[in-house]
């Protein structure tokens, strides 16, 4: 099964409006005005500031714009959050769940990662679901488990239909903003398991459906060996969405 790819870029805490709408302009820029028939989905996620004028400047450029996290409740007595309903009448299409450093810094569960999830599939959002095992769990052998139990929690309740609104990234937690990579093949061969698991809980149509992008440091020098591998379909961009040049290669390498 062909799946577009996708290369989606994470800004976590970069960029002013005026900042954040430059680097989409550039990016925008250097994007072919007529994209050809294997170009990659785009997304970029800005922190929520940025978001207003990201979305009024990627306008017609057909760059996606996506949160970094959602609220599970559409309002309420939440400070500091943001709630699906909120995102979607910027509009943004798209939202991050689960990263890693919401998982180790602001205390993100399997549960929540879930329910914030589900929130944003009621709301039409399109969800990239992450997960990924710390340096720890992969030296101790348990990466495939930890993985597993992530999606299989992440995606409670998430129904078949639904699934054509979700997309995974496995970002191993050790590679993360360190400059360390997983090799093609460690990458492909977790890649490849999170699609199994996909099969299992719903079926082969599902699984093979589904995109799995790697968000491990990916950058332009790296990319072409992660991007040919049968089970990554793109990248969750970190540093390297941060300058125009280096994101626009990650999108051409993924046009191939």
């Amino acid at each position: 099964m062909t799946r577009r790819k996708m290369i989606a870029g994470n800004w976590k805490m970069n960029n002013t409006a005026a900042e954040g709408a430059e680097l989409v302009a550039a990016i925008a820029a250097s994007m072919p005005s007529t994209p050809a028939a294997n170009a990659p989905e785009v997304v970029v996620c800005p922190p929520f500031t940025t978001l207003a004028a990201v979305v009024a400047k990627a306008a017609g450029t057909g760059i996606a714009v996506g949160a970094q996290n959602v609220h599970w409740a559409a309002s309420g007595a939440f400070t500091g959050e943001i709630s699906a309903t909120m995102l979607k009448s910027l509009p943004v299409t798209h939202v991050l769940v689960g990263h890693s450093e919401r998982r180790q810094y602001f205390g993100e569960t399997d549960a929540t990662v879930n329910q914030r999830t589900r929130a944003a599939l009621a709301e039409g959002l399109t969800v990239i679901v992450c997960v990924g095992e710390t340096l720890a769990e992969r030296e101790d052998g348990s990466t495939m488990a930890v993985v597993e139990r992530q999606v299989r929690h992440g995606l409670e309740g998430v129904t078949e239909a639904e699934m054509q609104q979700i997309v995974i990234a496995y970002e191993p937690v050790w590679a993360i903003g360190t400059g360390k990579v997983a090799t093609d093949e460690q990458a492909q061969e977790v890649h490849a398991s999170i699609r199994k698991t996909l099969g299992a809980m719903y079926s082969d149509a599902v699984a093979g459906a589904t995109r799995i992008l790697y968000g491990g440091s990916m950058n332009p020098t790296n990319a072409a060996g992660l991007l040919a591998q049968p089970d990554i379909d793109g990248g969750l961009i970190g540093g390297a969405a941060l300058k125009a040049a280096d994101f626009t290669a990650l999108i051409a390498a993924a046009a191939g």
